[in-house]
């Protein structure tokens, strides 16, 4: 199957089943979904705490278990699917060329390099920091490279770390976004984690700037959206918004267990101040609120509560509705977690959708290009690497 044909198919799919993934439970008590699909809805809500959180967690079994109850899903995991990418295992370069790298990030970077052919061109390092996947390269296969990015401050410190490490490597401070940005023609270009806007505005200027060969990772797709996702590749039936776009990174596996439970606990007490709100106001409908400061997480719920109904003008619970609210908030917080689960079926398959997007407008620009997976996602997530070659 080509990567058109793979996205037309995946595209179909999706479009289809649109209603299940556009739901938000968060915002609705009980999706419509629910009635058309009412013994799949009561399977999830009587799931225990563990296998609500395997199956959040895992995209394909979570796909799988949406699929006994709707066979025209059984196909989904497979469209989804997309194999390693034949990597080379790096020389060893020693501890002191990774000064300052996290170890996560630095096993990104290995994986991202060790998956990445190289091409003989300037290299270009797509909005890189301090340059920490720019100098593994330039050690790794002995060529110049140069860094694009935005804050002049960690410009500063990759070429202090280029200094260190005696590669030839520099930087340029510039936006990518500018169209005068200085991008030498014949050049190779690498982008680990690039968001949205930064990854989308490199594959739709690479043709016309004569780009040889790209090297992509793409993260956070919604960034940068102001509306609803236009596709790169051209007409598709798959509608998506930037809260649809998000879903497709909502993926918590390397967060640890305390944020998880920050996670709950502040969707637990949004949901009782929603609960409160629609009560107050006899509207049985959400109505989206300002974003909450982190310090009125930090209390407690009544102080949470006061905090909320002082700056949305609502008059404040007594505290015996206080206690019931909160334990309705947890109850509210349990549900839309297992009725989420439908979403995150399909998280990957959008992730993917959105990736071929990119690939497949690479492919109609003139380039050979092929998708898979540079690292475990236990490494990251956002572990999809495009790499493009002009024909």
């Amino acid at each position: 199957m080509t990567l058109t044909q793979r996205q037309q198919a995946l595209d179909s799919a999706l479009a289809a089943f649109r209603p299940l993934w556009h739901a938000r439970p968060f915002s609705e008590a009980r999706p419509a979904w629910c009635r058309e699909w009412p013994a799949l809805a009561a399977e999830l809500l009587a799931l225990d705490d563990a296998e609500q959180a395997h199956l959040a967690d895992d995209g394909e079994a979570a796909a799988n278990f949406v699929a006994r109850h709707i066979g025209d899903l059984a196909g989904l995991p497979e469209l989804a699917y997309v194999a390693d990418c034949h990597a080379q295992p790096l020389p060893d370069f020693g501890p002191f060329w990774a000064w300052e790298i996290p170890g996560r990030k630095r096993g990104q970077i290995e994986a991202f390099a060790a998956s990445t052919a190289r091409s003989g061109r300037p290299v270009i390092d797509w909005c890189g920091g301090k340059g920490h996947l720019g100098r593994l390269l330039a050690r790794h296969w002995q060529i110049g490279v140069t860094t694009l990015e935005l804050d002049s401050a960690l410009c500063a410190d990759g070429i202090e770390l280029a200094r260190r490490t005696g590669v030839d490597h520099g930087f340029v401070a510039a936006d990518v976004l500018q169209p005068e940005l200085p991008l030498p023609s014949g050049g190779h270009v690498v982008a680990l984690h690039a968001c949205g806007h930064l990854h989308r505005s490199l594959v739709g200027q690479a043709a016309s700037r004569g780009l040889a060969a790209l090297d992509v990772a793409p993260c956070c797709y919604y960034r940068g959206m102001s509306d609803d996702y236009r596709p790169l590749s051209g007409s598709l039936l798959t509608h998506l918004t930037a809260d649809d776009a998000r879903l497709a990174v909502t993926e918590s596996v390397t967060a640890a267990p305390r944020r998880l439970r920050q996670r709950d606990r502040e969707m637990a007490w949004k949901l009782a101040f929603d609960l409160w709100r629609r009560e107050v106001e006899g509207v049985d409908e959400y109505r989206s609120f300002k974003p909450v400061p982190a310090a009125w997480m930090r209390g407690c719920f009544p102080d949470f509560m006061a905090h909320m109904t002082q700056r949305e003008r609502l008059a404040m619970p007594s505290a015996q509705q206080l206690d019931a609210l909160e334990r309705q908030g947890w109850q509210r917080q349990r549900e839309v977690m297992r009725l989420s689960i439908v979403r995150q079926a399909f998280r990957r398959p959008l992730e993917i959708w959105l990736a071929l997007d990119l690939a497949v407008r690479l492919e109609n620009d003139g380039y050979a290009v092929s998708v898979g997976r540079f690292c475990e996602r236990r490494l990251t997530p956002r572990n999809l690497l495009i790499s493009a070659r002009l024909n």
